[in-house]
């Protein structure tokens, strides 16, 4: 297989997280909506987890899965000072190389760690590897469009300034795109959905420091290394301050369910397998196709 695509500079991804550990505080309500979000999926199901995998949680993830009664949690980090303060048994590990056993859990849940990694489909598989037959994967990252508007006035303040423009927003992933990794990746009965999450910011040094205190600045490879021009920042502010209801951030949460193959699982049934009519259910007339019905 070739080597995936080098997208992030994942050694910068790791020093802005170890950062991020001071002052992630500042931003716990927004991860705390997103945990409960994705941990509301959880009481769908009547199965008990013992052994759960917090990947990225931030500190967030795995005390909610503790009150949950979950006995034994693992908190994984690319930081190790992020892994420090998550809540679990803390485990500095890189989501592109997992260094869990195979079957290890029963449950791992993914929250807004994902978006950060080269290759996607790799780091699910080694996901799906790590848990036990009929074992849950739940994930949150952010999609398209999040922040589309700090991109559009980033890039229509660089054109205007520089005649060009350099990647400063990260690329996202597309709903479209969510089931078909996790089938790819193996996993069983997968799903993949959306919720948008509207924030409003009173500066838009606001939005830009909270991303910087989540950790979450820019960490593409193909980012300019120059220093920005001193008035690229004051001209894209401009532009979204354009309304009295205060600085728009659109947050698309893209949320992936899958589980990991099990014989005991249910199937769908096979085409043409079903022992009743769904007229009859209906109480109508089965009809051919093309046959016109009478007065």
């Amino acid at each position: 297989m070739s080597d995936p695509v080098q997208v992030f500079d994942r050694r910068l991804v790791r020093l802005r997280r170890d950062r991020a550990a001071s002052t992630i505080d500042r931003v716990a309500p927004v991860l705390e909506d997103v945990a409960d979000r994705l941990l509301d999926r959880l009481d769908d199901t009547t199965h008990r987890f013992t052994r759960a995998l917090d990947l990225g949680g931030r500190g967030i993830v795995a005390p909610r899965l503790a009150a949950r009664g979950i006995p034994f949690v693992v908190s994984a980090d690319l930081g190790p000072r992020m892994a420090a303060r998550a809540g679990g048994l803390p485990v500095a590990a890189d989501e592109e190389w997992l260094p869990f056993a195979e079957g290890a859990f029963d449950l791992v849940v993914a929250a807004f760690s994902l978006h950060w990694v080269n290759d996607l489909p790799g780091a699910l598989v080694q996901i799906r590897r790590a848990l036990a037959p009929d074992g849950l994967f739940l994930a949150a990252l952010p999609g398209l469009p999040t922040l589309q508007e700090l991109r559009g006035a980033l890039a229509e303040a660089e054109s205007e300034i520089r005649g060009g423009l350099a990647p400063r927003v990260s690329p996202f992933p597309e709903l479209r795109d969510g089931a078909a990794l996790l089938q790819r990746a193996g996993f069983a009965l997968p799903v993949a959905d959306a919720e948008d999450i509207d924030l409003r910011y009173r500066t838009p040094l606001g939005l830009i420091a909270d991303l910087r205190a989540a950790g979450e600045t820019s960490a593409v490879l193909a980012r300019d290394a120059r220093t920005p021009p001193r008035d690229l920042f004051p001209l894209a502010a401009a532009r979204l301050a354009g309304s009295d209801a205060g600085i728009p951030a659109t947050f698309r949460l893209l949320v992936l369910t899958g589980w990991s193959p099990s014989a005991t699982q249910s199937r769908p049934a096979r085409p043409g397998s079903a022992t009743a009519r769904l007229a009859d259910a209906l109480g109508t007339v089965e009809r051919s196709a093309g046959e016109k019905t009478g007065h």
